[in-house]
């Protein structure tokens, strides 16, 4: 007997009403417009952010370091990308039909693809003098979205027409969250701060059903991520999944335990990566378990610079795939698939079920779709999904830095397993 279906996954949404919603991958010229103003105003305060924060800490400039880009060096990339596939391809109107070398037209600035094309400035030399300052980085960003939006009044209502479009303002709502990240990782107070955390609910039993993965392009859904685009069709047994992502309460006990001792509770591979990195705790952690309890938590965590006790009912954050999947064994349990993670975000909501705290590990290794198909724009980039099938793991969800019109139940990231700089969780189902 066949299990009864939800359904071949979330319906096709409306047209957003708003710059801040989901659907906002159905954008048309308006939405889209008042978005891309909306973005680079976001990257231009978040610049200025990190200059109070430098000012603050009598700091010039930040220190070259390989654990990061260089902000300004980012600032100026999300001004070139825009004006890469928007302003400079003349042949941005086929979209996804889009060849991956199009004929080009020049820049408004000489030196753009030698400064910010990361194909001529490779990440050790993105910290060299001859770059632009912030000045002059800022003015680069204004023009470019002034020559994006004089384009985007042209430009036809069809999915095709509007694709670098609505690419140019995701690529840089996700790179201002990379700046959040890169905040987090270099110590500079930007103002970022987490949700209060939520009361905890038990964990959520849903029914065996059918459920497709994926979205295809020409269903009117708008803009798509390589990864996600194509379908899988799975018969989903039932299941039990967390409520919410594991907490820093619940992952203490793990760290108590001997978690980071027991070799049997650890992937080969992920072993190997904790011998490797020294690692007692996730990343940023200064002081974990019983032996540092106080009033308020028994956590000392780096948040932007500052140390801090955090709430056990916050969800533990910067966990490695490989961390994830040694609590989930711990616990006698196993990390979530995405599968499951989509059918209880769509139909549990009413039930308790919450993210949007951290981006979510999911089981497995990421994989195409059938039906996949590679956009024009990311091969050589960290975008491009291609060489890391079969060993990234997937991310679902959202995390306080994400976007809210990147915030979509059917939004599919992906990161290499020891991945932990970014605002990484996990939640977990019964075996």
């Amino acid at each position: 007997m066949s299990p009864p279906s939800f359904g071949a996954g979330p319906g096709a949404a409306a047209k957003p009403t708003s710059i801040d919603s989901p659907d906002m991958r159905r954008a048309d010229r308006e939405l889209l417009s008042l978005a891309l103003i909306d973005a680079r105003n976001h990257t231009l305060h978040l610049l200025s952010l990190y200059e109070q924060a430098l000012e603050q800490a009598g700091q010039a400039r930040i220190a070259p370091t390989a654990q990061v880009t260089p902000p300004i060096w980012l600032a100026g990339h999300i001004g070139w990308f825009a004006e890469w596939w928007i302003a400079r391809n003349t042949q941005r109107a086929y979209g996804m039909d889009c060849p991956v070398r199009p004929t080009r037209l020049a820049s408004i600035e000489p030196h753009a693809d030698l400064w910010w094309n990361p194909t001529q400035r490779p990440p050790a030399d993105r910290w060299a003098p001859d770059l632009p300052d912030l000045s002059a980085t800022k003015a680069y960003l204004l023009e470019t979205l002034e020559a994006t939006l004089d384009l985007l009044e042209r430009a036809g209502e069809t999915d095709a027409a509007l694709y670098f479009y609505r690419l140019a303002l995701f690529h840089e709502d996700l790179r201002g969250e990379q700046l959040v990240v890169m905040a987090q990782a270099l110590g500079l107070p930007i103002g970022a701060e987490l949700p209060p955390p939520s009361t905890s609910a038990a964990p959520l039993l849903l029914p065996a059903t059918r459920w497709r993965l994926g979205l295809d392009a020409g269903e009117g859904n708008g803009f798509v991520f390589a990864q996600e685009a194509g379908h899988e069709t799975l018969s989903v047994p039932e299941f039990e999944i967390d409520a919410q992502p594991v907490t820093w309460q619940q992952y203490v006990e793990f760290v108590d335990d001997g978690g980071y001792d027991r070799e049997e509770l650890w992937a080969g591979e992920g072993w190997r990566w904790l011998q490797q990195e020294g690692r007692r705790a996730p990343r940023y952690v200064e002081q974990i378990g019983a032996a540092h309890r106080g009033s308020g938590g028994s956590v000392l965590q780096q948040r932007f610079g500052a140390t801090l006790r955090v709430s056990g009912h916050h969800s533990a954050m910067h966990v490695a795939w490989w961390e994830a999947d040694a609590w989930a064994r711990w616990a006698g349990r196993r990390v979530a698939t995405e599968a499951e993670w989509e059918i209880a975000a769509t139909h549990a909501a009413r039930r308790g079920f919450r993210w949007g705290e951290v981006r979510e590990w999911t089981a497995g290794t990421l994989r195409p779709f059938d039906g996949f198909r590679p956009d024009p724009w990311s091969a050589g980039t960290e975008f491009d999904p291609q060489p890391l099938f079969g060993q990234a793991r997937v991310l679902r969800g959202a995390s306080f830095a994400t976007r809210a019109r990147l915030r979509t139940l059917r939004g599919r990231a992906f990161a290499l397993p020891d991945a932990d700089d970014g605002f990484f969780g996990f939640r977990t189902c019964a075996l």
